[in-house]
Formats: C-alpha cells, structure tokens, sequence
C-alpha cells in the first residue's frame, strides 16, 4: 500500500478530478462535493456496487477495474492509502506529472470557509456524525457532510449545503484528521487502534491531543473513556464539554432502558431532558450524548436538540436489517474491534429477546487480529451465541505468516461455539444449517462481509425449503 502523503496541496488548476476507489462510502462523498461544486469528476473502483450506480446516475463517469487509461483527461487523482504502490492509475498519474492529492486533504480543502464539526475517535464516529447531521437538518440547519455511511434518512454519506456548518467524519487511522481546522471537536473515545501507523499507545493518544487542540470553539469529549478523560485534563484554555454516564459528565445520560430501541434521560445545566431513539443499543445513548453536546456547543435549545437527535433513523452498516427467511432476521454490522463488537452484540442482545445471536465475523487487518485475537475470542464467545469467522479482510495490509481467522477460534474456551471456515459459502451454510425461528444471523466486520448476505438469505430460504414439515 502507499504511504499516506498529505504534503501535497489543491493545485490552483484541478481540471478534472479522478479518484481511485470511488466507491468508498468516504470516497464516493467527496466526490460529490467536488462535482457539486462545478468541478468535473471521475473515477473508478474494483467492482459495481450500488455506490458506483448512483454515482453514475449523477453524471460522475465511473470505470471498473483500475487502469492507465482511467487518467486520460484527468487534471487532479484523488487516491487514499489502501491503494497498492503498483496501482495502474497511480503509477501513470506520477508519470504524467498529474497532482496526488489524498482524500483527507481535498476534504480539508472543501470545508475552508464553513464553520466545521469535526468527529473522531476509534469508535462510533460515523453514528455520532450522522446523528448530528440529521439533528442539523430537522433544527432548520442546511449544513455541508461527508459521513462515513450512508445514513438511511437521506440515502447518501454525503450532500453540499446552503448553511456555514460542514460536519466530517475524521479518521486518526493515518493521522489525517490533523489536516481538519475545525471549530467544534467531538472525540467518542480514544481506545487505542491503527497501531501499526502510530507505534506506540502514547503517540496515539498524542495525535487526539493535537485534534483537540486545534478545534477553535469546543471540545465534546467522552467522560467514560478513561483515555479521554486524560486528554481533556491537558486541554488548557479549551471550551471543554464532556458525556456520558460519569456523575461528574456535564451532559449527564442515565435512565437507560434498552430494548429493541433505547431510551435515557441527559442532565444538562440542572434539567432534564427525555429521548426515545429509533435504534437499538447503550452505545447509540451515548452517541447521542456526544451529539447533543455539540449541539447546544453550536448554539442550538437543549429539548429541540434532543427531539432532533431522536429522528435519527440510523447508517447503512450499523446492525442494519438486510432481510427475514422463516422468522430468522439478517442484520449487517461494521464492528470490526472488539469495543465496536461489544456495543453492537450487546444492542442485539437487547432486541433478539429469547432468540439467539450467530454472528459471522470477518476480521479485518492482518496486524489488528495478531494483536487482539485473544481479546476477540473473549468478546464475541461472552456475548454471541455461535461465531462463524471467516477469512480475513487485508485492506491495505499484506497477508501476515500464520496470521489467519483461526487465530480466534482457536482462543474460545468452549470450542462447540465457533467455527471458522475458508469460504463464504461453506460459512453461510452452516449459519443457515443452525439457525431457527428468532434468531438473528449478523455478518459483522470492516470489510466487504456484507457481499455474504444475498448467499446468506438463499442458504436460509434452501434450508427452510428442506426441513421437513
């Protein structure tokens, strides 16, 4: 993979923009952005999808399968690091003496002028920047986003606005969410990931220091996260606004109920406020106290806030429901660390009743499972029923020696409650085989896990068709 390279700037001239892999759901928006902004756009990705197909639809031209003829025309590549050094595209743009620009930084470039809310941290970004968007929207707010996931309201990840907000999703995974100067900051958590770009715990924690410290207005920052708490306590002459369900929170949650949706109550400033949200889950309380703390941070009443937040009606990806076969529903999930696995099991325990959870894990990165195989195995076997692992999702890492899923199930005490299989299809078989009326069958992970679900629903309707009367 490449190098992240943020030293290169928006040339005066962008021509025609071309991004490589424009299908990402952070991809896909900012070339919207560009294309709304009067600047013709291109670009090209490994296979169709439906991203790729609305893209289209916009009049953004969008080959398949990266080639050198992909560049012909191009004034401005716009690439992130998950592209591999011999990438076709790349490789002629150098050539050619085409400007390389990373997603990051044309991101940073779109949001100049806009008073920008910035969301980071390792977990729960995507749901709290949706949150906020969709809040802004229903407060008679127009703002400028690119989110991560689709949110499901709107049916896009990303829109140009007429209002002075522009809300991002900012990933630390490369450090580029340094680029942001934003106003307001909120930082869900800073439980440590993406080791293998940072090296160390320390240096980590020190790059959400430096987000925190550029945010000109506010901080919003987690009051659970241990590792918050630090960085908060070393934001001098910061507007500092913490969440969650520490006593000492200045948006306080408690009165937490969590069913198939989860209601709370947050103290704020000697009231209280109630909310009933549409999604299901603790960890979406909380993404809503981070949410609610930017807002009133913006200005914005307290209860109108809170009211906002609740017509939140989730993101593409987040235990998102994909189907229904003989009473057994599919959900789709991006937890992809154990923290994000926790959450989200825990919301579906919530909602499953007496039904069970078979989850299908993928793990994604080679350096991630080496690190946390032990800390996965101990996550899904205390909070799912049955995991299936199958092979893991690279991205932007080469294959590591003897690092394979099994690596997790090798670490399950009870070993009748994993199975790790090679392939898709022997994984949604076997899901289907075990499944029964009422429960949930949720492929989860970071990478392409959701392409399983259209064999995981034929093996369910099959083995349903198969049982006896």
């Amino acid at each position: 993979m490449i190098k992240s390279d943020f030293s290169q700037t928006i040339p005066a001239e962008l021509g025609t923009v071309h991004f490589v892999g424009i299908g990402g759901a952070g991809m896909s928006g900012i070339a919207q952005l560009f294309l709304a902004a009067g600047h013709p756009v291109t670009g090209s990705d490994i296979r169709e999808t439906g991203t790729v197909e609305a893209l289209r639809e916009q009049g953004i031209p969008v080959a398949i399968g990266h080639d050198a003829a992909n560049v012909a025309g191009a004034g401005t590549l716009v690439v992130t690091g998950a592209i591999a050094e011999d990438n076709a595209e790349y490789l002629e743009a150098r050539r050619r003496g085409i400007p390389i620009v990373h997603r990051a930084r044309a991101l940073a470039w779109l949001t100049g002028g806009h008073r920008l809310v910035s969301v980071a941290g390792a977990h729960g970004k995507t749901t709290s920047t949706a949150m906020i968007v969709t809040a802004l929207l229903e407060l008679g707010a127009d703002p400028s986003f690119v989110n991560g996931g689709v949110i499901q309201s709107l049916g896009t990840s990303a829109a140009h606005g007429d209002g002075e907000l522009f809300v991002v999703e900012a990933d630390e995974s490369d450090g580029s969410f340094l680029l942001y100067d934003s106003a307001v900051a909120l930082i869900t958590n800073v439980d440590p990931d993406h080791l293998d770009h940072y090296g160390s715990e320390e240096a980590f924690e020190a790059a959400f220091v430096e987000f925190a410290q550029k945010a000109g207005e506010r901080v919003v920052i987690s009051r659970n996260d241990p590792r918050s708490v630090t960085i908060a306590a070393m934001l001098e002459g910061k507007n500092v606004t913490t969440f969650g369900t520490h006593p000492a929170s200045d948006v306080r949650l408690h009165s937490v109920l969590s069913e198939a949706t989860v209601s709370f109550a947050i103290a704020y400033r000697g009231q209280d406020y109630r909310a009933n949200l549409k999604v299901a889950g603790v960890h979406n309380a909380i993404n809503a106290a981070g949410a609610f703390g930017v807002l009133v941070g913006l200005g914005f009443d307290p209860q109108h806030s809170l009211d906002a937040i609740a017509t939140f009606a989730g993101t593409e990806r987040r235990f998102e429901f994909r189907g229904e076969v003989a009473g057994i529903r599919v959900y789709d999930d991006f937890a992809h660390h154990p923290t994000e696995i926790r959450a989200a099991l825990s919301g579906a325990r919530g909602a499953v009743g007496d039904g069970r959870l078979i989850t299908i894990f993928q793990p994604h990165l080679f350096s991630r499972t080496r690190m946390l195989a032990e800390e996965f195995a101990e996550t899904l076997e205390s909070l799912s029923d049955i995991t299936i692992v199958v092979p893991i999702y690279g991205a932007r890492q080469d294959p590591e020696p003897g690092v394979t899923g099994e690596l997790i199930t090798q670490r399950f005490h009870d070993q009748g409650r994993t199975r790790y299989f090679d392939n898709w299809d022997d994984a949604a078989e076997f899901a289907a085989s075990i499944a029964r009326q009422g429960d949930f069958v949720i492929p989860m992970g970071g990478g392409d896990v959701y392409l399983l679900i259209p064999r995981l629903l034929a093996a369910l309707d099959a083995a349903t068709r198969a049982a006896p009367a």
